[in-house]
């Protein structure tokens, strides 16, 4: 019998192609959001600060049920999570289309898109990399982390587009139709959870650093919200990850193209500068996966949240214009690039059994960082005609973030070969610190 030959590329890059692909989209019509805000002001004659409440809500119901979420596709498996997802992300939007009052918006695209955005979201897709890929995870997380990005560079001026051409309704229907008529399908009929799933073994062989499940069963059983709470390294995460929501899919994706438009720039120039700035997303988060591969991931979390810091402190302090452009660009290159490596400092130190759980409280934290970033700074406009307060907050709220990485978390997390085996991660325990 002739032995069957083994495909020259592994299938573990098709199901992350497949993860990219959901997450462009999902995520893209998600971080759109800013794009929609003006018309939204306009089409249902309301204020900002009442426009930045509808995006709390949204990335409040997003955040809250993250830790849900990872605890479904660990049991159901990322797969089935991911699709129903999508499709109910697209429903939301088809719905939104059809809102004729704040509260009716707040509920279709606050409430119900939102769940499926909270599907089809990083957890799900941090899932199947852990499961898929044994080697190169750093590359593998970074490249998933990128379709953010990309869906912020591809949905985003294309929203702003449609909107003008066409109007805001239709806009919501057109991403409404490519969720559940396209991708939907598409990801339902190809993906799958594990490697397992199609008899094979992960990309990089068997995880040889893995915590056997009946040792991590004998020491903890299935891990809870509150004992992963009790480990002093998952706070050393969240806090910096919340101050990265805060900053950028709360500040920068939702008010962006209002900061622009407050400082007469065209719609035109706007466009341009989130779409370079999105472009310089992909760039900064696909590049964080080797790096964060390579170097200290504590310490290049430290770098990533300094600069951001100081771009910060230029937007509010900088003239427009030019400097609208590049400092898009420079805030694009350290945007998502802070996902690689936590997720990577999250693997290495914590047990598969809780990665679900862990990688759902670290996109809580990040969501509602985002809520108060989107609502807040719509409020102190409101109240002080300005954004400056906000840019320079939330540039000593980064300040705090950098140092914190280089204080709580293992500066030591990285590996240069293969010839450095990495200590196993302890299943978390009831007497966990």
């Amino acid at each position: 019998m002739t032995k069957a030959t083994e495909p020259r590329v592994h299938p573990a890059w098709g199901m992350l192609a497949l993860v990219l692909l959901g997450l462009l989209t999902a995520q893209g019509a998600r971080i759109a959001f800013g794009a929609f805000v003006p018309a939204w002001r306009e089409g249902l004659h309301t204020d900002l600060g009442t426009i930045s409440l509808i995006g709390m809500v949204s990335y409040l119901v997003y955040g809250f049920t993250q830790p849900v979420v990872g605890q479904l596709a660990g049991r159901f498996g990322s797969r089935a999570v991911l699709c129903i997802g999508v499709f109910v992300a697209g429903v939301g939007l088809l719905l939104s289309s059809t809102a004729s009052s704040v509260p009716g918006l707040m509920f279709l695209y606050g409430a119900l898109a939102s769940l499926g955005f909270s599907a089809a979201s990083g957890v799900t897709a941090g899932l199947v990399v852990r499961h898929w890929f044994t080697e190169r995870r750093g590359l593998a997380f970074g490249l998933v982390e990128s379709g953010f990005g990309a869906g912020q560079f591809i949905f985003t001026p294309l929203s702003l587009f449609l909107i003008e051409a066409y109007g805001w309704r239709n806009t919501l229907v057109v991403e409404g139709v490519l969720l559940t008529a396209v991708v939907g399908p598409l990801v339902t009929l190809l993906l799958r959870s594990t490697p397992a799933d199609r008899g094979l073994e992960p990309y990089g062989g068997p995880d040889l650093t893995e915590v056997p499940q009946h040792q991590a069963d004998q020491d903890s059983g299935r891990p809870t919200a509150r004992e992963a709470l009790r480990s002093p390294l998952l706070w050393g995460l969240l806090a910096p990850f919340f101050v990265c929501g805060l900053t950028t899919t709360g500040l920068m994706d939702t008010h962006l193209v209002s900061i622009s438009h407050e400082h007469g720039a065209s719609t035109a120039l706007t466009g341009t500068a989130v779409s370079l700035l999105a472009l310089a997303n992909i760039a900064g988060t696909v590049a964080s996966g080797p790096l964060s591969d390579r170097y200290s991931c504590a310490r290049l979390l430290a770098v990533l949240y300094g600069v951001r810091a100081l771009i910060l402190t230029l937007l509010a302090l900088a003239p427009y214009g030019a400097w609208l452009v590049v400092l898009s660009i420079a805030f694009g290159l350290v945007d998502f690039a802070t996902v690689a490596p936590t997720h990577l400092i999250a693997t290495r130190n914590f047990p598969a059994a809780s990665l679900g759980l862990v990688f759902g409280l670290l996109s809580m934290a990040h969501q509602v960082g985002s809520a108060l970033g989107s609502y807040l700074p719509g409020l102190l406009f409101d109240m002080t005609a300005s954004y400056t307060p906000t840019l320079l907050a939330s540039s000593a709220a980064l300040l705090a973030a950098m140092i914190g990485c280089l204080i709580t978390l293992p500066v030591n997390s990285y590996s240069t070969s293969a010839a450095q085996p990495q200590p196993e991660p302890r299943p978390l325990s009831r007497n966990a610190a």
